[in-house]
């Protein structure tokens, strides 16, 4: 062959500065086993009662003395010894000694008397009562310690404090806890005029349910080109750091070479659809997560790596309660993955509507969502699954 010209010069050209690279995906078991392994609870503090509802309790709530101390009326009526009214009907009235002792809801119960009547069953004659119905000892009424005994365990530390248990700790005069509550910071690594209001989207559903599961939360500013390293000053005082952003390949994404220079990686990549590409480390001894910068693989990474890491640092072991539905059309899924589903409510229960790539429509109007496990190729309609919901 003959050659025109001279032999041209060939350079490699070699990528200074090459792409962050996944280099194997976590299995979702093994990413929620290093969260367990990692983060720690966070040192408990003291609280009014009023202010903990929402909050981790870090310490058991014993009882110490009973209550009521003393038996006392539950409904309305008449206080009776339930003894002279066994006999007692409509047709023959049972006249009950003394004079008529009336008690409202919370009285104590005068001497001599164990059930409170109600006024329909009694008849008052002159000065006398007449029971028209029998009574049994204890009806109506609500025993010396009730509703605690010296010594019961009233909560257990790790336990959510709902309004409800809020409002019985109350009745029962408890002022104080103590409460575990972690502070998170939220901050973006950079973003670009497109993914602006995603990245905000993803700050405010983070920030959101993250304030729902018990933690306070420190929101960063959203300004473009805001860099991991401005968290030194700030990370000290908090929990836990979720960063939004720079978990892939693309040519600005270095939030996982960042943290590996600033502090250490313990897993990248996991096995999750979406979110396959969310990160997590340490960084000045404080656990960091990275979330992607999309907003439906930053749902499932909160769902899944999220919730946990806010769960180990608060101490709470409250469960996600979902309820159990059937399912009317087949889910399938890729084994090695888990995978987040979401699904809609229909006659029969609830039908999946997006998986993979979840819509920003289909997050907006999906009814809840379904996990598939990594060894599961999905279910087949008429599976009864758990039914999980959106934060």
């Amino acid at each position: 062959m003959t050659r025109l010209g001279p032999e041209p010069h060939i350079t490699a050209m070699v990528d200074a500065n090459p792409p962050q690279r996944i280099e194997r995906l976590v299995p979702l078991a093994d990413a929620l086993a290093c969260i367990d392994r990692l983060v720690m609870p966070v040192a408990p503090g003291r609280s009014t009662l009023a202010q903990a509802a929402g909050l981790t309790l870090a310490d058991d709530i014993v009882y110490r003395y009973a209550h009521p101390a003393s038996a006392i009326a539950l409904r309305d009526g008449i206080a009776v010894d339930a003894a002279a009214t066994l006999d007692a009907s409509a047709y023959a009235p049972a006249a009950l000694a003394g004079e008529p002792a009336f008690v409202d809801v919370g009285d104590p119960l005068p001497a001599g008397t164990d059930a409170v009547a109600p006024l329909d069953t009694v008849e008052l004659r002159a000065h006398a009562v007449h029971a028209l119905a029998p009574l049994a000892s204890g009806d109506g009424v609500l025993s010396q310690g009730g509703d605690a005994a010296a010594g019961d365990l009233l909560v257990q530390a790790g336990a959510r404090l709902r309004p409800s248990v809020v409002a019985a700790l109350s009745a029962l005069g408890v002022s104080e806890v103590e409460i575990r509550r972690p502070l998170i910071r939220i901050n973006v690594t950079h973003s670009s005029p497109l993914s602006d209001a995603i990245i905000r989207a993803i700050a405010g559903v983070l920030s959101q349910a993250a304030g729902t599961a018990g933690a306070r939360v420190l929101l960063g500013q959203h300004t473009r080109d805001s860099r991991f390293d401005e968290l030194d000053d700030v990370t000290p005082t908090a929990s836990a750091v979720m960063l939004i952003g720079g978990s892939g390949s693309g040519r600005r994404d270095d939030s996982v070479r960042d943290l590996a220079r600033l502090g250490s990686v313990a897993f990248h990549g996991v096995a999750l659809a979406p979110g396959e590409t969310a990160a997590f480390g340490l960084f000045q001894e404080r656990p960091v997560l990275i979330v992607p910068g999309r907003l439906d693989a930053a749902l499932a990474v909160w769902l899944t790596l999220g919730r946990r890491m806010v769960a180990r640092l608060a101490g709470h072991h409250d469960a996600e309660q979902g309820s159990f539905v059937t399912l009317t059309r087949k889910i399938a899924s890729t084994l090695g993955h888990a995978e987040i589903v979401l699904v809609r409510r229909d006659a029969g229960g609830v039908a999946p509507f997006a998986s993979g790539y979840l819509s920003l429509q289909s997050i907006a109007s999906a009814d809840g969502y379904v996990v598939v496990p990594a060894d599961s190729e999905g279910y087949p309609a008429g599976a009864t699954v758990e039914l999980r919901p959106l934060p």
